[in-house]
């Protein structure tokens, strides 16, 4: 099983640094100042080509009633989509306040997130995986500077399986808490299969980033979307 723990040390090295918080695109209030602003602009350009048109009318001949009429109704629809999205930006705003002071409620209690890095915190780091049969797995921790510092060789059980690292690499000394790049493996040495897992943690906090809310398990930070459950 010792080639199988080094084929996952491998494939470890070759995971990408998990990142301080994670974006997953544009969010609704930038869509919604991004709106605002195209609407703005538009409202202004309307304006100045309305005057313009005005003061460069033949006296002889104004503009027809109807024509005037109706480029005013243009006019007070276009002003209203700008208030409009104005209250709908001071909504956003609020709505995503209010869910970073909800969840502050959660700091303190354990999560189950999907990650490609294990959360060290107080020493301890855990992982939880499923196998649909008995086999071996292997097991590779590996730190930011790319170097591999724990390789584990186990017989897992059929089922559900926890993993508890004891912050320590593999000559036994005490590593630092943090995020620690992790992959697992299972199989034969000859044909290993990754093996989809879950990190455990505490909930130390949570951040309101330009991709939303982001949850923070000690110096592994993920999406609200890789949060699978929230425990006591």
């Amino acid at each position: 099983m010792a080639s199988l723990a080094l084929t996952a040390a491998v494939n470890a090295t070759n995971i990408t640094q998990p990142a301080s918080s994670s974006s997953t695109g544009t969010t609704a209030s930038a869509i919604g100042s991004n709106a605002l602003q195209q609407l703005a602009g538009n409202f202004q350009s309307f304006l100045s080509l309305l005057m313009t048109q005005m003061r460069n009318q033949d006296p002889t001949a104004p503009m027809d009633a109807n024509q005037f009429t109706t480029e005013l109704v243009q006019f007070t629809g276009v002003q209203q989509g700008v208030s409009t999205n104005s209250n709908l930006s001071q909504l956003i705003a609020l709505t995503q306040q209010n869910q970073v002071l909800q969840s502050g409620q959660l700091t303190g209690k354990t999560a189950d997130v999907s990650a490609n890095a294990i959360s060290l915190q107080h020493s301890v780091g855990t992982i939880g995986f499923s196998l649909p049969t008995a086999q071996p797995v292997g097991i590779a921790i590996v730190d930011g500077t790319g170097r591999v510092v724990r390789q584990v060789s186990l017989a897992a059980n059929a089922g559900s399986n926890v993993w508890h690292w004891d912050g320590r690499d593999d000559t036994g000394t005490a590593l630092p808490d943090g995020a620690y790049r992790i992959a697992v493996e299972s199989g034969t040495d000859s044909a290993p299969q990754p093996v989809t897992f879950d990190v455990l943690g505490t909930v130390t906090g949570m951040t309101q980033g330009a991709g939303g809310l982001t949850l923070q398990l000690g110096g592994l930070s993920v999406p609200m979307s890789a949060v699978h459950a929230i425990g006591g």
